[in-house]
């Protein structure tokens, strides 16, 4: 077996509506398919789609992811001002690992996201490591 890429990652919702305006409006990310006539949908981002979905139409229990997907930016600073004029919440300060910088948030279901730019080459040492 040869496994050679991701096609896309599902997140779970309880509603749709809700997650599309967040996903196309809020975030800004191309709406791609829709799965049919199911309330579901996927998103681009360009190296990874984001598939949408309503869990209980599909018979699944929504269960909000804990860890975050990591939405590249060039400015992690200016994405954070961004979605904080539209009203998203951020869990904590922008953390600063010494070789990025990363902004942590949720959607609506509280899925965790986050947005992140590594400003140091790769193969760098954190600071302080």
């Amino acid at each position: 077996m040869y496994i050679s890429g991701v096609d896309f990652i599902t997140v779970p919702t309880r509603d749709f509506d809700k997650a599309d305006e967040f996903y196309g409006d809020v975030l800004g990310l191309e709406r791609s398919k829709q799965w049919g006539n199911m309330p579901a949908r996927e998103y681009e981002t360009g190296s990874l789609t984001i598939a949408v979905m309503q869990s209980d139409a599909f018979g699944l229990e929504c269960k909000p992811h804990s860890h975050p997907i990591a939405l590249h930016v060039d400015d992690v600073a200016a994405a954070r001002e961004e979605l904080e004029s539209k009203g998203v919440t951020f869990a904590a300060d922008t953390l600063d690992s010494g070789v990025c910088h990363m902004a942590y948030f949720a959607d609506p279901d509280g899925n965790a996201l986050m947005f992140h730019h590594r400003y140091a080459p790769k193969g760098a040492k954190p600071t302080g490591v």
